[in-house]
């Protein structure tokens, strides 16, 4: 008898341990999984101007206007906060751009970043890459962004199917 109570004991911790590494192991792959198709949904974000003495998992580095520079990791503004958008063949020929009509909030975000930032680059990243950057002058405060080039006509599709152009219905 007493063999069978051991028996019991040991198993019930046993099984009390493998259940809860079981949840906790499933509930860790749940938060990866869904972190992996979160960061799909982000297709074209933009990317402030840092200084490289920033914490290497904050920053980037990309070529833009003939120099390396630096951004931030962390977006500004990203596909989730677009409403519209119009696309254009850009002056190069070879690429399109894109005028991004944003959200309200987005667009509040967008004239304080810009209004802090004067003189920094803004770099435009879509499908992985970055595409453009611009130097802030002036506050944006029209609740638009534009991407100048670098856009791929499959690109433009890609974008059609996650919001509708300027002046469509959604």
């Amino acid at each position: 008898m007493s063999g069978y109570v051991w028996f019991d004991w040991h198993m019930a911790n046993i099984l009390k341990r493998l259940s809860v590494a079981g949840i906790l192991g499933l509930l860790l792959f749940g938060f990866a999984w869904a972190g992996g198709n979160k960061n799909k949904a982000v297709v074209v974000s933009f990317h402030v101007e840092t200084e490289a003495n920033d914490h290497p998992n904050m920053i980037f580095s990309a070529e833009l206007g003939g120099k390396k520079r630096v951004f931030r990791r962390m977006p500004e503004i990203t596909s989730k906060d677009f409403v519209a958008f119009t696309p254009f063949p850009s002056e190069d020929q070879q690429s399109y751009g894109a005028l991004i009509q944003l959200k309200n909030t987005a667009a509040t975000r967008l004239s304080n970043t810009t209004t802090v930032n004067t003189g920094k680059w803004l770099a435009a990243q879509a499908f992985g890459r970055i595409v453009d950057g611009v130097i802030i002058e002036d506050p944006v405060n029209d609740g638009k962004i534009m991407i100048w080039k670098g856009l791929t006509l499959e690109e433009v599709g890609e974008l059609d199917k996650l919001i509708p152009r300027i002046g469509e219905e959604e």
